[in-house]
């Protein structure tokens, strides 16, 4: 089961996404937070597989309780859900450590495809969320978009499993070396492309057609 802690100040909210993921099969709802305190709290005492995360919130926003969360949770995956597209919102909650981003109105289906992908180590972006990152990384120097150069071959080889959506176990067993030696490369990866996360790394190679 894929244990989930859904966040929101809207209880009608909270209500909707319950009633729905609760149907869903391999899906369990385990805790409800109003803001980002709570969710926080909630993180370490019911240690979810995945967070669903609104952003504006009272106290503590969805974004500085990302922060918070991975800091001390990294294992923890957590999609942004709201009703905000523009890049104030995007790109924060990407820097933040979110590994998904999707709008309220997503369809319930492919919510519950979102968690699983999520939970299976996948970055799941809304189309707009994506394309603000693209722009965002467009506007980078070329000397910058150029670092791919820099990777060694076997950072480059764990970079393309990471634009195919693969975990870090599963980059292990295709590579054959361990995840320790895994987590290694990706932050000489993020390093090297002065990036934030595994998603604009991604983003950013299928961009450039690096592995086309």
């Amino acid at each position: 089961m894929i244990k989930v802690l859904l966040v929101d100040d809207h209880t009608m909210v909270l209500k909707g996404l319950r009633f729905f993921l609760s149907t869903q099969e391999g899906i369990e709802i385990i805790g409800e937070a109003h803001n980002g305190r709570e969710a926080v709290e909630l993180a370490g005492k019911l240690v979810p597989d995945v967070i669903l995360m609104d952003v504006q919130m009272p106290g503590m926003d969805g974004v500085e309780a990302t922060v918070a969360i991975k800091e001390k949770y990294p294992e923890i995956k957590i999609i942004v859900l709201t009703s905000f597209i523009d890049q104030e919102t995007v790109l924060p909650a990407l820097k933040a450590g979110a590994n998904g981003y999707q709008l309220k109105d997503i369809e319930p289906e492919e919510l519950a495809e979102t968690i699983r992908a999520v939970n299976r180590g996948e970055s799941r972006l809304n189309p707009q969320a994506t394309n603000q990152l693209l722009n965002h990384l467009s506007d980078r120097s070329p000397s910058e978009r150029d670092a791919f150069n820099d990777l060694t071959p076997r950072e480059r080889d764990v970079l393309r499993e990471i634009t195919n959506g693969r975990g870090n176990k599963e980059i292990a067993e295709a590579l054959f070396i361990t995840e320790k030696t895994v987590k290694t490369h990706v932050s000489n990866i993020l390093s090297k492309l002065g990036l934030h996360d595994r998603t604009q790394a991604a983003i950013l190679a299928m961009k450039n057609k690096w592995f086309d």
